[in-house]
């Protein structure tokens, strides 16, 4: 038995919750992956998972032993980075995800330069609008738009950002003067969707908090779809202001109530690049995370030009 292959086939069964799923990484078999399981249970002289047709379940032994198996898989993980650190030119594949707009307004721009730099080095770049778990989802970086509070987690802030009011000059044409905050009730609110509850955005003004529930004819998960929905006319979004420079620009969209901070979460605002914890850091996040820190503020500039 190779005991490194089954503690590696042992932790990724947990996590997938299957010896299936498990299999599928690598190209086993569920029955492979559950003798290699079953020989490392023999080995410890301990049961390790309680197994049903439906589910895996780690016992009081296995729970320990996977907490354990983890930190030794890291450890290698690490002295690999180390050692392939030493060559003369990182290689290999960086795993990368991206909100979209981001990823397609400043990211996606940015990569031509970057692999003239490190030819031997694969992006692969993955957008949508959830936050992935970097370890479980096998990303070596997330770009967020908040700074990350998940613990085991490293970051550095590539760009300071703020949330802005955007809408076509046809519709603010049409419609009815935006003064204050509260007017925006009388308007209709592109909003982005992040649960069922009533959808409040807040303005700041010296020091002065007014929150409002705007009223919503349309919400998604995506700035692409809200950004495309503004400029057609359809109503008031909320954007980062990156997001939307080149139309700003353009004068496909305006910005309303430019005297006040706006935002739906937080107005702490910013991107930021996160990256696993490690002892060591692999050569191809360093890279990848110090180019577009010099590199991103200056591709927003552009775009605002």
């Amino acid at each position: 038995m190779n005991r490194l292959q089954a503690m590696e086939l042992f932790v990724s069964s947990v996590r997938e919750g299957s010896f299936s799923a498990a299999g599928r990484r690598v190209g086993l078999s569920p029955a492979s992956v559950s003798r290699y399981i079953g020989e490392l249970e023999a080995q410890l002289g301990v049961q390790l998972l309680n197994r049903s047709t439906r589910h895996l379940g780690l016992t009081d032994a296995g729970k320990i032993f996977f907490q354990r198996t983890e930190q030794v898989l890291h450890g290698i993980e690490d002295a690999e980075a180390a050692a392939l650190a030493l060559q003369t030119a990182p290689r290999g594949t960086l795993r990368v995800h991206s909100r979209t707009l981001f990823g397609i307004k400043v990211l996606t721009p940015l990569i031509p330069g970057f692999q003239k730099l490190y030819p031997e080095l694969k992006v692969e770049l993955r957008l949508s609008e959830r936050r992935p778990q970097l370890r479980e989802d096998e990303f070596d970086i997330d770009f967020q738009i908040q700074a990350p509070t998940d613990p085991g987690l490293m970051q550095r802030r590539l760009l300071r950002s703020e949330r802005i009011l955007v809408a076509s000059p046809d519709y603010v044409s049409r419609m009815p003067k935006l003064r204050e905050p509260e007017d925006i009730t009388r308007h209709n609110c592109l909003t982005y969707w992040m649960g069922p509850e009533d959808v409040v955005w807040k303005f700041m003004r010296r020091n002065r908090l007014r929150e409002i529930v705007v009223p919503s004819s349309f919400g998604s998960n995506n700035g692409v779809v809200l950004s495309d929905l503004a400029i057609a006319g359809h109503g008031i979004a909320l954007l980062d202001d990156y997001t939307v420079a080149d139309e700003l620009k353009n004068r496909r969209l305006v910005r309303l109530l430019p005297g006040f901070r706006v935002t739906n979460s937080t107005f702490d605002e910013g991107i930021y690049a996160a990256f696993l914890q490690s002892s060591y850091l692999p050569e191809k996040i360093r890279v990848f995370v110090d180019y577009m820190a010099e590199h991103v503020p200056k591709q927003v500039k552009r775009s605002a030009q």
